[in-house]
């Protein structure tokens, strides 16, 4: 189920100090090539947002539900690309998977009070940051909209394993009726702190729809 589903881990980030540091993310894929993902998963040594080649390694694992699974894809972050307008990214892999289908990409302003399906590889616990091992599942729904972003608020009592928490970040909001198929809407971007009550801030698909197909799709 949600074989769109991308895993980005991190061994070799470069800190301040001239040290390395582990990181994560979450994502999805919209393309054979591309997966779309938080913009500040990728960045400098100062944590300014950057695109083009990544200054890390960073490998995407897609097509599984738990990291003991057997099969899944996985692929190396080969280009990135920042939104102009929100904390989005589509980062190029470097070779096409071409036995998951993409998700879809959100055409228009989402309708408030529709539901939307959370899913990510985020932490599970509020003070040891570190990716789970399992990918979580939640529920929520359009609160408000926003120029380039939404409020979702949970349907259900937040746990850890049912919203955003740290490394969660480009997790997919999205609609499906298979488990297997669906459209993507926003992507994990900022919220409270995990578990806490609040409204998550998702960064909206509709409002770069254009220009994530100018990123993807080949020159004809």
């Amino acid at each position: 189920m949600l074989p769109f589903n991308a895993k980005l881990t991190s061994q070799d980030i470069p800190t301040p100090g001239g040290g390395l540091r582990s990181g994560a993310c979450s994502g999805s894929l919209i393309a054979p090539e591309w997966v779309v993902t938080a913009g500040h998963c990728f960045h400098d040594v100062n944590d300014t947002r950057i695109g083009g080649t990544p200054q890390y390694h960073m490998t995407v694992v897609l097509g599984k539900l738990k990291d003991s699974d057997p099969g899944g894809e996985s692929a190396q972050v080969v280009d990135v690309r920042q939104s102009p307008v929100n904390d989005l990214a589509v980062v190029k892999l470097d070779r096409p998977i071409t036995d998951i289908t993409p998700l879809a990409l959100a055409n228009k302003p989402p309708t408030v009070g529709l539901p939307l399906q959370f899913a990510g590889w985020g932490s599970t616990s509020p003070t040891v940051v570190a990716p789970s091992d399992h990918l979580k599942r939640g529920q929520f729904r359009v609160a408000v909209l926003h120029n380039t972003v939404l409020d979702a608020e949970p349907t259900v009592a937040r746990t850890v394993e049912n919203s955003p928490c740290p490394d969660d970040s480009g997790g997919p909001f999205f609609v499906s009726a298979d488990n297997v198929t669906g459209t993507l809407v926003a992507i994990v971007d900022n919220g409270p702190a995990c578990p806490q009550p609040g409204l998550e801030v998702v960064a909206r698909v509709d409002v770069v729809f254009s220009w994530i197909h100018q990123q993807i799709d080949p020159p004809r």
